[in-house]
């Protein structure tokens, strides 16, 4: 028995809880990992496992020890994979989820760019505003904006993304350039459908939530952002949205000394080590599209603010 056989087993019983999973997940017999264990204990000279009333629990040193051997077996496992695929020209299909606006602005160039470079992998993306399931919707992989929430999957940040409030020249010119955040109580605003709109803004060091009444709504980002285009009123959406608008001159940045609140744009997958197209995919969009969104040089000097959110 060599000690990867052991530490392997005891990384699955801190990872399980039991013996008995772990056995079970090892194909193993339940004696067998305890005697890994048992030797790998012996070994270092330290108890990694005490039992509990909750069940098997890793001792200080065998919480950091297997913390550090889950790390190292995840890159021994993603080293024999990329051994194994390294001749293999990539392929196969992979399914992706993604926002609808930056789906189709953004990621969608992105995936027709990835797909002429590996024409062995078939790519399949869905666009929707709507919540998805990876495995229930048996996605590879999905595209989203605000923060990691769900713990079993494995989530790698793209680029910020950032928001402005804006409207068209000729908005400004008939109604005012509003000052500050609260003057947009008077002003005409666009938001999103529903009525729980709110801008949040930071005002010297605390955030202040607005509440304005709009007088157009719409559930697409696209559509508010030409309703300002068109001078109906003031609309905050993300740069990623606005930033053609931006350049052109259709639309002014406003309110640039009150931060919005900032996300992330994120690609997240399941655990365990991903098939070569995956990597292939999330490496070649870390690139496309971070550290600094390209889509942003029009505005970069508007602060931002960090805010956790979800979405």
């Amino acid at each position: 028995m060599s000690d990867f056989d052991a530490i392997l087993a005891f990384t699955r019983v801190v990872e399980l809880e039991s013996y008995t999973k772990a056995a079970r997940r090892l194909g193993i017999s339940k004696s067998m990992v305890s005697r890994r264990v048992a030797r790998l204990e012996k070994r270092l000279g330290a108890q990694l496992l005490v039992r509990s009333t909750r069940g098997l629990t890793p001792t200080e040193p065998g919480r950091a020890f297997a913390e550090r051997a889950a790390h190292s077996l995840a890159e021994l496992q993603e080293a024999e994979v990329e051994v194994k695929e390294g001749e293999r020209e990539p392929s196969g299909a992979l399914r992706i989820a993604a926002p609808l606006s930056f789906g189709i602005m953004h990621l969608g160039p992105a995936l027709i760019e990835f797909a002429e470079r590996h024409p062995r992998i078939v790519v399949d993306a869905a666009y929707s505003d709507r919540y998805v399931d990876l495995v229930e919707d048996s996605f590879d992989a999905a595209v989203r904006i605000g923060a990691l929430s769900d713990s079993s999957l494995v989530g790698r940040k793209l680029s910020p993304i950032r928001a402005l409030v804006a409207a068209s020249p000729d908005y400004l010119a008939r109604h005012g350039r509003p000052a500050a955040p609260r003057d947009l109580m008077q002003h005409r605003c666009l938001g999103g459908a529903g009525n729980d709109a709110q801008w949040r803004f930071r005002i010297a060091e605390r955030w202040q939530t607005m509440k304005p009444v709009p007088v157009f709504r719409a559930d697409n980002g696209e559509v508010l952002r030409d309703a300002a285009v068109a001078g109906l009123g003031v609309t905050a959406l993300p740069s990623f949205i606005l930033s053609p608008a931006l350049e052109s001159g259709a639309l002014e940045p406003i309110l640039t000394d009150f931060a919005l609140p900032e996300r992330g744009l994120y690609v997240l997958r399941h655990q365990g080590t991903p098939p070569l197209r995956l990597r292939l995919l999330i490496d070649f969009l870390v690139a496309r599209f971070g550290p600094e969104p390209y889509w942003d040089p029009c505005w970069r000097k508007v602060p931002s603010g960090m805010e956790l959110a979800t979405g």
